[in-house]
């Protein structure tokens, strides 16, 4: 395993910015990304973030935000050294409390509203319609490196779904379709004294918004249509378009929002399990996590 280049890469970021030195003081960190606060001999601090390949171009993704008139953090610094992303950002300070509902639905808004670029990578009908094969195939990539062997329901699951791709991925590009910001929760959401900023960029795409709405309640409660259903409505009262409650692939709006947002999240899962983290002693709870998920779309998308 290769060790993280975090203090090579905050070397160079310094070097950039003409700072000397700076004090390193976690905030969170995992695998593949990290956050520190730096604190510099004049006081001063900023956010150091860094991440590993499939995360290394947040930088980017931040700066078009920013042009765009998106409410993010500035980056003051980004450099990359070997595959790995590294960041000098605005340190916006403690928030002055938790973001709600309402909070969610008005920055909702305000990125759905935001013209859409082109570096960000599109999901479009065909794309979410090929995630349960795609999906598939991160299974046959993990059985021949002998793992997932006793998975047989999640193949069936799996294929299932793809069955009823077509017709239950209609409607994708219905308004809202623009920028999804994909990690959207209310911890993604900084509530500062000089109003808000939105966190953690570096999974966006172009696709259906209604994947950001049926994101911010999480995923580790069952799904809930009805409470999904009045985040819709207050989505639309703040200004949304009256298209978020409009039904999709013969399906109402937040089972086909919260059905399409799990399945993503299981393809994203099992490209990890395969591609980025690559450890099979994460195996268990991957596989736990999928077949929850799995058994979520089924019912979802009522297949």
């Amino acid at each position: 395993m290769t060790t993280n280049p975090s203090a090579e890469l905050l070397d160079n970021l310094l070097t950039a910015t003409g700072q000397t030195t700076a004090v390193r003081e976690e905030v969170r960190v995992w695998s593949m990304s990290g956050v520190e606060r730096v604190a510099f001999p004049d006081g001063s601090t900023a956010i150091f973030k860094y991440a590993k390949k499939p995360f290394d171009s947040e930088d980017q993704t931040l700066r078009l935000a920013h042009t765009l008139g998106v409410p993010v953090p500035q980056v003051h610094a980004s450099a990359v050294l070997d595959g790995w992303l590294g960041m000098l950002m605005e340190d916006l300070g403690p928030s002055v409390r938790e973001a709600d509902d309402l909070d969610g639905v008005a920055a909702a808004v305000v990125l759905h509203g935001t013209r859409t670029a082109p570096p960000l990578p599109v999901l479009d009908q065909e794309r979410l319609r090929m995630l349960p094969t795609r999906a598939l195939e991160h299974l046959e990539r993990l059985r021949k490196a002998d793992r997932w062997q006793d998975a047989d329901d999640i193949e069936d699951a799996l294929d299932r779904i793809a069955q009823a791709a077509e017709a239950r991925s209609a409607g994708a590009t219905l308004e809202p379709f623009g920028w999804v910001h994909s990690e959207f929760h209310p911890t993604s959401l900084h509530i500062g004294e000089r109003g808000w900023r939105l966190l953690d960029f570096a999974r966006a795409f172009t696709g259906p918004g209604l994947l950001d709405l049926a994101s911010w309640h999480g995923t580790i409660e069952p799904p809930h249509p009805v409470r999904l259903r009045v985040f819709l409505e207050q989505y639309v009262t703040a200004g949304g378009t009256p298209d978020a409650l409009a039904p999709r692939g013969g399906l109402t709006a937040e089972n086909w929002a919260l059905g399409w947002h799990r399945m993503w999240a299981v393809e994203w899962f099992m490209e990890q399990a395969i591609r980025w983290i690559n450890d099979p002693a994460t195996d268990p709870a991957y596989i736990k996590a999928v077949r929850r998920h799995l058994t979520d779309v089924l019912h979802l998308l009522e297949i």
